[in-house]
């Protein structure tokens, strides 16, 4: 095992995807000359040359069309987007051709294509810069959506993203690129659709994903100096979501918290939220708890930003609140 940084997991996956398959190829903004805004690229331009390493202009729907066209054409493109708010200016090509084609053309084109790019809050980068978006994709029937929290879980997950036949959407964090994690020097892959217990408990579960899954683990050591065991799940993959793994830790725990960094309003928490409530109420010894930044848009300000963000503090709270203590 090495460790190695989580923007070179991601540069890693790519490349060793691209050395086995001529057909894959990486667009987006900065990607070639520049090694990437997040240098989750450096090198490929040099590597694999600028036909299959492309720059492109300001223009995502643009680039995001041509992706998808070329995938209908044999081509298996990663398109990047410098972060995910961005693809909004392209969300059509996404959510009504690259998710549909396959379905409305009874299965006589599938559409093998990674969108990756971050995802949510990055610091002080205001509103429109700081949005988690999974659930608008994860909403989306024909879209798979993965959220890695490690270098680890990056790399894996994103090989097997790039050997899908249908989209997939790749969220990371610009927050977590310099993080860093064991990776082994062999190949492997990480299944889509299966989370992962990054730790074991028996007093209540938490269940989260991507990066404010930390505040998770914060919060875990403080209660644990209470006595208090908290089973941490990380889904990994918010579509399909492994809801089996989820259902046997409530039924063992009979408590659940989730972790979210997103809205409230239909939120991926809102869904586990109700699977468990249809599929493990007679388990649960108290009520689901949900923790999500604010219900506005982001704030520029530090002190409001720090209050609307979930943290460590907000989960010890929920943890306490399903125990009665």
């Amino acid at each position: 095992m090495r460790t190695i940084q989580f923007r070179e997991a991601i540069c890693e996956a790519m490349s060793e995807e691209m050395r086995h398959d001529e057909s894959i190829y990486l667009m987006g903004e900065e990607v070639a000359e520049y090694n990437g805004a997040y240098k989750a690229s450096k090198g490929m331009l040099a590597e694999f040359g600028e036909k299959r390493v492309i720059d492109t202009p300001i223009a995502e729907l643009g680039f995001t069309g041509i992706a998808v066209g070329s995938a209908m054409n044999g081509c298996r493109p990663i398109v990047e987007y410098m972060t995910f708010n961005f693809c909004l200016v392209g969300i059509d090509q996404i959510i009504n051709n690259a998710a549909k084609m396959r379905q409305m053309t009874g299965g006589q084109f599938n559409v093998p294509i990674v969108f990756r790019g971050p995802t949510a809050s990055a610091g002080q980068l205001g509103a429109t810069h700081s949005q988690a978006l999974e659930n608008w994709f994860a909403n989306t029937p024909g879209l798979k959506v993965i959220v890695p929290s490690t270098p680890y879980d990056a790399k894996g997950l994103l090989k097997s993203a790039i050997r899908d036949n249908d989209p997939v959407i790749f969220m990371e964090s610009e927050q977590m690129y310099g993080d860093k994690g064991e990776v082994p020097d062999g190949e492997y892959t990480i299944p889509i659709g299966v989370a992962d217990i990054k730790r074991e408990g028996t007093d209540v579960t938490i269940v989260s994903f991507g990066k404010i899954i930390k505040e998770a683990f914060i919060a875990a050591d403080e209660l644990a100096k209470e006595g208090i065991s908290c089973e941490i799940i990380d889904l990994r993959t918010v579509r399909p979501m492994d809801k089996d793994t989820i259902l046997k830790s409530v039924k063992k725990t009979n408590r659940l918290v989730i972790l979210e960094e997103a809205w409230p309003f239909a939120s991926v928490s809102s869904e586990i939220t109700y699977i468990v409530q249809e599929q493990a109420f007679d388990f649960l010894d108290a009520p689901i708890q949900r923790i999500t930044t604010a219900d506005t848009p982001a704030p520029y300000s530090p002190v409001l930003l720090k209050d609307w963000l979930p943290n460590a503090g907000d989960v010890v709270k929920a943890v306490k609140k399903v125990l009665y203590k």
